[in-house]
């Protein structure tokens, strides 16, 4: 295999050349099957490229935490104004009205709890790709602890569900988590990205950082950014700009829509930056706005 020791660092990314046209909207997807492609096509718009992912999984891990108390009550309201409902089964099937025709992107992994120290202890898969399927589900979202204890267990799970995905259709969303041994870098996330991508997911979810444009060149699909903690409104939206302006194709935001105190108005108010070209003051102006 190829020896890390002398390794000449990425320089060149290739920033003014547009990714290949392979004849699909989704970045790298083009040679892969019908049924998947539908299936990314209900996740990312097909006029604008990208998408608005609301996550609500956070349950998984963290319990009843501010804002998910009750989802039916916090969360069913916010659909119609998402593209992409990511979440766990059972709270979909618990707090998710069946009537909704928004995608759907299920955590397929399961970790450990805020109860242990280490977060990064690695995941396996949370479910069965049938259970997937009877679910109607749009997507599979895997977490991966690449630089963490659990980093083999965890990329895995990746590979394992990369090969169900293909088997039966259905886009596996990789996602970077950085537990606190790690580094929040653009030099992590570029690595972390290319070895998700690299392994099979079809889309990776990570978080927004400087000369973010690199890592979004060197991933060969497409890059959705992490909310992360809870930001100012004016904050998370300039931060979601600067992601679509580097090239990432979409959001996928929990705490800074639930835990708002305007979560409807702030969803909407992602989704002009997202898909109608915002900027982010422009669209915190349309939130005060809408909240006045």
């Amino acid at each position: 295999m190829a020896d890390a020791v002398g390794n000449i660092n990425a320089h060149n990314y290739h920033l003014d050349v547009p990714p290949a046209d392979t004849g699909f909207f989704v970045k790298g997807m083009g040679n892969t099957d019908w049924g998947l492609k539908n299936r990314l096509s209900r996740i990312f718009d097909p006029k604008s490229g990208n998408t608005v992912m609301l996550a609500f999984d956070h349950g998984y891990f963290m319990g009843a935490t501010a804002g998910l108390e009750r989802m039916d009550v916090t969360i069913a309201p916010l659909c119609e104004y998402a593209d992409v409902l990511m979440g766990t089964r059972g709270a979909i099937r618990s707090c998710i009205p069946p009537t909704t025709s928004k995608a759907v992107c299920l955590r397929a992994t399961h970790d450990t709890s805020v109860l242990f120290e280490d977060l990064s202890t690695g995941s396996g898969l949370a479910l069965d790709f049938e259970d997937a399927i009877r679910m109607n589900a749009s997507g599979l979202a895997i977490q991966c602890f690449v630089g963490g204890s659990g980093e083999a267990a965890s990329l895995e799970a990746l590979c394992r569900a990369a090969d169900q995905g293909y088997k039966f259709g259905i886009p596996v969303l990789g996602v970077t988590a950085v537990g606190k041994e790690m580094a929040r870098t653009n030099r992590y996330f570029t690595l972390a990205t290319r070895i998700l991508a690299e392994l099979g997911a079809n889309f990776v979810k990570t978080y927004y950082c400087e000369d973010f444009e690199t890592v979004v060149a060197a991933c060969p699909v497409p890059i959705v950014i992490a909310g992360g903690k809870k930001l100012p409104e004016d904050e998370a939206l300039e931060m979601a700009y600067k992601a679509i302006q580097s090239g990432a194709r979409g959001v996928d935001m929990g705490r800074n829509v639930f835990q708002s105190e305007h979560p409807v108005e702030m969803l909407q108010a992602i989704r002009k930056v997202v898909h109608e070209g915002f900027t982010g003051k422009e669209a915190f102006e349309f939130f005060t706005d809408a909240i006045n």
